[in-house]
């Protein structure tokens, strides 16, 4: 054995003989949530302003202007054939669109201007949006490669917090997390987006 080897396992038994006897120690899992319901119309507004927040645009609406205001997105960026994942409502987008059936290529989807999903649950406190590869969807790369995605979002799917938001996932499920559109800063703080995910995030929230 090395003197390497031999200081860190010196190191390795002093830990162990300090922490045998210790007494185990109950991990609190109670983590803390809201403790009044909060009202809808408030999580609505909160959720659509933290959006804001992240250089998304956000469109509030209800279900009976949901497909005008999500053809008026589309067109406002010169998408004229969306990509569209399996279960996605057939009434949200009109017109032309691409199905990911059978699946695309890489370069296929670098090809799509855009993209509509649904999502799982989003956060109002942090103006996060997780998906879950759920129907309206999609799999994970369909959300990350096109350099735009509009998201909706039923006011029944927003939460205050972290906490309940993760109460209502599956963990086993392929979880993507999204806050804003895709953003990076080098060590000079130059910001770039569009690096790891979508450069422009839209999100319409349904009343």
């Amino acid at each position: 054995m090395n003197g390497g080897a031999a200081g860190r396992e010196l190191i390795l038994s002093r830990i162990r003989a300090a922490v045998g006897s210790a007494p185990d120690v109950e991990i609190t899992r109670a983590y803390r949530t809201s403790r009044a319901a909060p009202d809808p119309a408030d999580v609505v507004e909160l959720f659509a302003e933290r959006v804001a927040d992240y250089r998304a645009a956000v469109h509030v609406t209800d279900d009976d202007g949901l497909a005008g205001t999500i053809a008026a997105a589309l067109a406002s960026r010169g998408v004229t054939r969306p990509l569209v994942p399996g279960g996605l409502p057939s009434g949200w987008v009109p017109g032309e669109t691409v199905a990911d059936d059978p699946p695309l290529s890489a370069a296929e989807l670098d090809a799509v201007r855009g993209v509509v999903t649904g999502c799982a649950v989003a956060i109002a406190e942090t103006g996060t949006i997780v998906l879950d590869a759920g129907p309206g969807q999609g799999r994970r790369a369909l959300t990350l490669v096109p350099d735009y995605h509009l998201c909706v979002v039923r006011a029944g799917q927003i939460v205050t917090g972290v906490p309940e938001a993760v109460a209502r996932l599956d963990p086993l499920r392929p979880l993507t997390w999204i806050s804003g559109p895709s953003a990076t800063s080098d060590i000079e703080l130059n910001r770039v987006e569009g690096v790891h995910g979508p450069r422009t995030l839209e999100v319409v929230v349904v009343r």
